[in-house]
């Protein structure tokens, strides 16, 4: 047998028997000076993919924190009638196509390389910062700039992180791959905790430098990753699924964008939800959707590869993730609301200051990220997934009944215990759960597989910020009106304006607390310029609007929260279902067979090196 039959791959696989299956003998840094060995290439492509989805995931959620620094530096007052859906889409947009997109990417990663969709990512993502930051226009146009290149900019975004874990999963051996993903989904995660720091940070200085901050390090990752990473997955040649990306994209679509609408008053209603347009795009993306899976059933070469749900690890890793996505998802947002709104004012921080005190206040959640992930992925390793995702997942709903029985004006040592174990728990359960599923595919099938799953996580995103605003205004609706009336006119507010603003759609009074943002003297007008001085000055001040909405708030959180728990739970029980350690290393092998063989492999190719070694000398 020659030595190239024999001789291990860096990522663990016979070098022999992956050539075979690679079109065209590799790619452009397979050779000469540019090429990496197998120990430090496999630490190169850790590093460039974690700053790749470190950087996408810090621009999903930097904006929120610096949302009020942004509106007033483009002077759109976000409270007025008309531009709440200008505040959603600067939200949500971005968390929309990247939604909408990872699998096509993916799924492009697997026929065209996996390395060039990812050095094309970083390149986009760094050109629409740049445009981001220059906006000359003013007002409602400005927000429109805006909305659109964040838009684009997420197109980039979708690109690194559809293609960020086939690259780890191609370059890291079986044995390893726990840890490597395990690094790389804990980034992605923190990075959306790390954005609200870094909101809170830059948008005071300048609004600009929110965008700007992305710059040198979408240059430096564009560069890196076009001289150091190397294509070594196995690419399979295909037609584009042209049926099957449309139907997903204009399904997928429909239904996310259904729900930002949803979120918004429509008529005399508290929220959108029986608006004719909000229906037409539920209903009408989710038949969309049913054509697409039809359409995925009889394609050659589908994008959606659903035949890949035929694997049990590939089917319950991503069950858990959408239900743990859904139960994270809107943890942060309730947070931020909690904080800018309620308890920073009534402990004295100006309106003006919250949105940085409230970033480094959920710190504990993102240093649990960052203890529970690496370790969980390595002892997943050894010890398979299952355990550490679903104790995780227990953990983390723990972490939900316990932050349900807190006070609104709490202690922070006590608040910030509960944020450290809830980042712990979903740091158990993100790297083995992450590792798990990618594991378990074919590795001509990773970049589509990988597209997949970042789907599920992305789109729960969306999901859980319309399930957690529902749940969180469903709560104010029932007890702000009487409580912001009965404080109003306490205070000398004549009856008329007081009914008036009572009957106002609470879905603006929870934009205000998730703004930092005093309302009263915006809703009251001229009618608090014939109030007594003191009494004007109470409630235009940083504890009145506080104060008269925590109790509604907490009605709100009870019932958020009650539906984090039975989301986390369910998860733990879909990560229960995945079965024991799986390793799809030859396909069409059991899932004991590929067990043995991953335990196998690093002694396997040990002995071959040594072989091959001894041969050469």
């Amino acid at each position: 047998m020659s030595s190239a039959l024999v001789r291990p791959h860096a990522n663990g696989e016979p070098r022999g028997l992956h050539e075979a299956h690679s079109p065209g003998g590799g790619n452009r840094h397979s050779s000469g000076g540019r090429h990496s060995s197998g120990v430090h290439y496999k630490w190169i492509a850790l590093s460039n993919t974690t700053l790749g989805v470190l950087m996408a995931t810090v621009n999903s959620s930097i904006m929120l924190i610096a949302l009020p620094d942004i509106f007033r530096g483009i002077g759109v007052n976000p409270l007025q009638p008309g531009n709440t859906g200008l505040l959603l889409w600067l939200l949500m947009g971005y968390l929309v196509v990247t939604a909408v997109l990872v699998v096509s990417f993916g799924r492009l990663g697997d026929m065209f390389g996996r390395v060039k969709m990812f050095n094309f990512g970083f390149a986009v993502f760094a050109a629409f910062s740049i445009l981001l930051s220059v906006t000359w226009l003013h007002g409602a146009e400005a927000a429109w700039w805006l909305i659109t290149m964040r838009i684009l900019q997420g197109v980039g975004g979708a690109m690194l992180m559809a293609n960020s874990s086939a690259i780890l999963t191609d370059a890291f051996p079986a044995n390893e791959r726990g840890l490597a993903l395990g690094l790389n989904q804990v980034a992605a995660i923190a990075g959306s905790f790390i954005g609200l720091v870094l909101g809170g940070v830059l948008g005071p200085v300048n609004w600009r430098y929110v965008f700007l901050v992305s710059v040198p390090f979408g240059v430096l990752g564009t560069i890196w990753s076009y001289l150091k990473l190397q294509e070594r997955g196995i690419r399979k040649p295909a037609r584009l699924d042209w049926a099957g990306n449309l139907t997903f994209g204009a399904g997928l679509i429909a239904v996310l964008v259904g729900i930002t609408y949803g979120i918004q008053p429509y008529g005399g209603h508290t929220m959108g939800w029986t608006s004719p347009l909000v229906l037409t795009l539920l209903l009408g993306g989710l038949a969309v959707l049913a054509i697409f899976c039809a359409i995925e059933t009889r394609a050659a070469e589908p994008m959606f590869n659903l035949s890949l749900f035929r694997i049990r690890p590939f089917t319950a890793g991503n069950m858990a993730s959408l239900l743990a996505g859904l139960g994270r998802g809107g943890l942060m947002f309730t947070l931020i609301i909690w904080l800018q709104g309620i308890y920073l004012p009534i402990h004295g921080y100006g309106f003006s200051q919250t949105p940085l005190w409230a970033g480094i206040a959920m710190l504990p959640l993102t240093i649990g990220f960052l203890i529970a992930g690496p370790l969980s992925g390595w002892l997943s390793d050894r010890h398979g997934a299952r355990p550490f995702a679903t104790g995780g997942m227990v953990l983390a709903a723990a972490s939900f009944v316990l932050l349900e029985l807190l006070p609104i004006n709490f202690s922070y040592w006590q608040f910030a215990g509960i944020l450290l174990l809830n980042g712990i728990g979903m740091g158990l359960f993100a790297s083995p759960n992450r590792a798990g599923i990618m594991n378990s595919l074919p590795p001509d099938r990773r970049g589509v597989g990988a597209g997949m799953s970042a789907t599920f996580q992305n789109s729960a995103m969306v999901l859980s910020i319309g399930i957690f605003f529902t749940l969180i205004i469903l709560g104010l609706a029932s007890t702000l009106p009487t409580a912001l009336s009965h404080g109003l006119i306490t205070q000398g507010v004549p009856s008329a304006d007081a009914a008036r603003i009572a009957a106002l759609p609470p879905v603006s009074i929870m934009f205000a607390a998730l703004l930092g943002y005093n309302p009263v003297q915006t809703l009251l007008g001229h009618a608090i310029s014939k109030l007594p001085a003191s009494h004007a000055a109470y409630l235009t001040g940083h504890t009145f609007f506080p104060s008269l909405i925590s109790a509604p708030f907490q009605h709100g959180l009870a019932i958020a929260f009650g539906f984090a728990i039975a989301a986390c739970l369910i998860a733990a029980v879909a990560s229960l279902l995945r079965g024991g350690r799986y390793v799809h290393d030859l396909q069409g092998s059991t899932p004991a067979t590929q067990e043995g063989n991953a335990r196998l492999q690093p002694a396997a190719s040990a002995a071959l090196a040594d072989l091959t070694a001894a041969r050469d000398v």
